[in-house]
């Protein structure tokens, strides 16, 4: 086998060849080495470029990794200064580029790696403006399927999704998604505040409180006219649901939504109706007065003066007499329909009730009257069958003297052509009746006894008596009876106790 002619030694040092191999290495393709025909070397350059570009392609809104960020300008850089070292005394034979030509074209293709930097930022920008506008849509689609629930349920995703509409215009101002977030609140802004365009205003209420406070975490410039747009809507649901509820709602110590309005928006429009709404409301429940039901007017009206008494001021003082006289002349409707109904215990306590509360009005008698009716009626319903006579008739009138033969007071209740009570004092001497027969036969027969006594002077007719034990320490039980009086006749009553039970005796 021949010898191996021996390699041909170095050349003398050319500064013009190492700069050119150098900055042909500098592109990333290895040309430095192809230059200087060292292919094994020009392929690794190759390969590290590809591999560069498997891991930073498709363009990432992350951008490349870290460790390639660094490691393949360290990789240029290692190879240029191999090259220029390769090439200060590459071999004569080697070399048939003019050096001159070399660097030439290295400096030129320096644009390779720049404009590939240059290519991939804009890439990347497209990365994560498709990934924002992704984000964006994202958002869309959870106010979408928010805006199918009831607002209390869908209030978590609704604060989510405005987080996330403010991140996109804080972190990334000048993005395509930023600038379509507007359009994206106006679509926030109707699925919220639905309700109130379904004209659900009670149900409009709190969505568009929670509107009001969308500005707070988000920049007004984003919002535009969108930030003041739920004052008016706001204010339309709470006049409108507060004058809804007038009547029918429990007080919440806070006069409702008509509260809220006047003190929400105080010089608004709708806060100027808010009296009229009140009055409107009141008048409506007087005129159910004279319908099937007074009680129940009345009833809303004791509820609209609670919500009129805690209304701000002045509204109170504007309010309260047209309440305050509604509410009496239910009070009197109702205590009267309750006795027509039969319901005599609750037309008692109302009409009584009545009487103590309204001591000037010229009704008060007439509330006495059918108050003393229906507690009667309460033990003998017959007392109950007509409304006793608001005027007495005339004509002479017949006297009945009644006396007590009882250790308590009692107090002697009548209707029929007139109506009234008595209170006869205590006999101090006298004591309960072992029987009803022992009573009826000696009760205020006691020789030398003197009896309490008092005398009432009645128009003839039929009437109805209630005995009713007073004192604090009585135990006997009240007695019910009927008894007629006819014309010139004089009657005496006596009122007596049998074993913890009121008696009454009548002679003529």
């Amino acid at each position: 086998m021949p010898a191996r002619p021996p390699e041909p030694p170095p050349g003398p040092p050319e500064p013009g060849r190492a700069l050119a191999a150098g900055l042909l290495n500098l592109c990333g393709l290895g040309l430095g080495y192809v230059f200087l025909r060292r292919w094994f070397l020009a392929a690794l350059c190759l390969a590290a470029t590809a591999a560069l570009l498997v891991v930073a392609l498709p363009a990432d809104p992350d951008g490349v990794p870290r460790w390639a960020l660094i490691g393949y300008p360290v990789l240029l850089l290692v190879a240029a200064a191999d090259g220029a070292r390769r090439g200060l005394r590459a071999r004569s034979t080697l070399v048939r580029a003019r050096p001159v030509v070399a660097i030439v074209l290295g400096v030129a293709l320096l644009a390779v790696p720049a404009g590939g930097a240059v290519a991939y930022g804009s890439l990347r920008d497209d990365a994560v403006e498709d990934m924002l506008l992704d984000r964006l849509a994202a958002t869309d689609a959870l106010v979408q399927d928010a805006s199918a629930k009831d607002f209390a349920q869908a209030r978590p995703d609704y604060r989510t999704a405005l987080a996330r509409y403010s991140a996109l215009t804080r972190d990334h101002p000048g993005s395509r998604a930023a600038h379509r977030v507007h359009d994206s609140l106006d679509t926030y802004y109707k699925d919220v505040s639905a309700p109130y365009a379904k004209k659900d205003h009670c149900g409009a209420v709190a969505p568009l409180e929670y509107l009001r406070d969308v500005p707070k975490s988000i920049d007004r410039d984003v919002l535009g006219a969108l930030a003041a747009w739920p004052d008016e809507p706001l204010a339309v649901s709470l006049l409108a649901c507060g004058s809804g509820k007038l009547g029918t709602a429990e007080s919440d110590g806070q006069g409702g939504e008509l509260g809220q309005l006047l003190r929400t928006f105080p010089k608004s429009a709708q806060a100027a109706k808010v009296e009229p709404a009140v009055r409107a409301a009141v008048g409506k429940r007087k005129d159910a007065m004279s319908g099937a039901d007074p009680c129940a007017a009345t009833d809303q009206l004791r509820r609209i003066g609670d919500t009129a008494k805690q209304l701000p001021e002045p509204a109170p003082g504007h309010l309260s007499g047209d309440v305050d006289g509604a509410v009496r002349d239910g009070d009197f409707a109702c205590g009267m329909d309750q006795f027509k109904d039969g319901k005599y215990a609750q037309s008692r306590k109302t009409l009584a009730d009545f009487a103590g509360t309204y001591k000037s009005d010229s009704r008060r008698g007439r509330a006495q009257q059918v108050a003393i009716a229906a507690e009667i009626a309460e033990q003998l319903p017959s007392a109950g069958g007509q409304l006793p006579p608001a005027k007495a008739p005339g004509g002479a009138r017949m006297q009945m003297v009644i006396s007590n033969d009882g250790p308590d007071p009692v107090e002697i209740l009548y209707t029929g052509p007139v109506t009234g009570r008595i209170t006869i004092g205590a006999c101090g001497s006298c004591s309960a009746y072992s029987s009803e027969a022992v009573g009826s036969s000696k009760a205020c027969k006691a020789s030398g006894r003197n009896y309490p006594k008092k005398t009432l002077r009645l128009p003839a007719g039929s009437y109805h008596f209630l005995h009713k034990p007073g004192g604090e320490q009585a135990t006997a039980r009240s007695r019910a009876a009927d008894g007629s009086i006819q014309s010139g006749y004089t009657y005496t009553q006596c009122s007596y106790v049998v074993k913890n039970s009121l008696g009454t005796g009548a002679d003529l």
